[in-house]
Formats: C-alpha cells, structure tokens, sequence
C-alpha cells in the first residue's frame, strides 16, 4: 500500500537510485494524465518508476517507460497497458523552460516520486538531472560512511 507522508502525501513510488545515478538541479511536480483502472492501481501501491524517463516531445512532456500494474478486478476489456507513454500536465511556460534546459545543457528529466496529493490527484515529482560519473559516486558515499562515523562518534562522546 501507499504510504503516508506528514505533509498530507501519499507515496505510491519513489525513484530512489535516481539521487545515486543523477546531481538533481531543479524539481517540478507535474499532474499524470490517467485512466480509470490506473488509478485503482495507483490506489492500491502498484507502480515502479526506477526504470522510468521523462522526454518533451510534441509540445508536451511524456513520461515513459512507467509500470503502472493493470487492475485485476476489472475485466479484461477495460485494462490498461502497463508501461505506455503518459502525457504530464505542467503549465506552457514551464515546459519551455524544461525544454530548454535539457537542449541547452545535455540534461535529462528524471521522475523522482509518484504521489497523491492532499486532493487525491496523481502526481509525478520530475527532477532535472546531469548524469554522475564514477568518481562522483565513490565521493558521495564516502561523505555519506564519513557523516554515519561522525554520528556514531558524536553520540559516544556526546
């Protein structure tokens, strides 16, 4: 199931290894254009966007490669394609921007949470993320072994 957030969110998938693979410059939460079993799915906790992307394209932002599983309480008849493109909704303006920004610099848009808002509309929080070599990475988890040490010390001593 989705679980609760504190400020009134309910997160129904996180893209952890995005942060990993990705520095994240700027973030937009962005709505999904869906189908009803889609949503009954969604409800239930069943997505994945890990392996997930999102590209401008026709004037508009898609988000592709997302597995939303399809309802099995609906026949077949009313399912949904699990992994089709799915057209998010942002205002024109920030569009432009986006696009913009990943012609300009090479960037690429990356989903990093699926959520419900406090409205109960499906959300896709969307980063603008520059690509991490190896060396960035080994820097990043030794900082993060060294703030975990430092914890431990602090606590000992403290």
């Amino acid at each position: 199931m989705a679980s609760k957030k504190d400020d009134g969110r309910k997160l129904i998938a996180e893209n952890r290894k995005a942060r990993h693979e990705y520095f994240i410059s700027d973030d937009w939460e962005a709505g999904i254009m869906l189908t009803g079993t889609e949503v009954k799915s969604l409800r239930k906790g069943q997505a994945n966007i890990t392996e997930s992307y999102a590209s401008v394209e026709d004037g508009g932002i898609w988000l592709i490669n997302a597995y939303i599983a399809e309802y099995q309480q609906a026949g077949p008849f009313f399912q949904h394609e699990p992994r089709r493109k799915r057209k998010l909704l942002l205002h024109a303006a920030e569009i432009h921007k986006i696009k913009t920004q990943i012609e300009r610099k090479g960037m690429t848009l990356v989903p990093l949470e699926l959520y419900f808002n406090d409205k109960g509309r499906a959300k896709v929080k969307l980063g603008l993320a520059e690509g991490k070599k190896l060396h960035d990475k080994r820097e990043d988890a030794a900082k993060r072994d060294w703030d975990r040490q430092k914890a431990r010390l602090m606590r000992e001593k403290g």
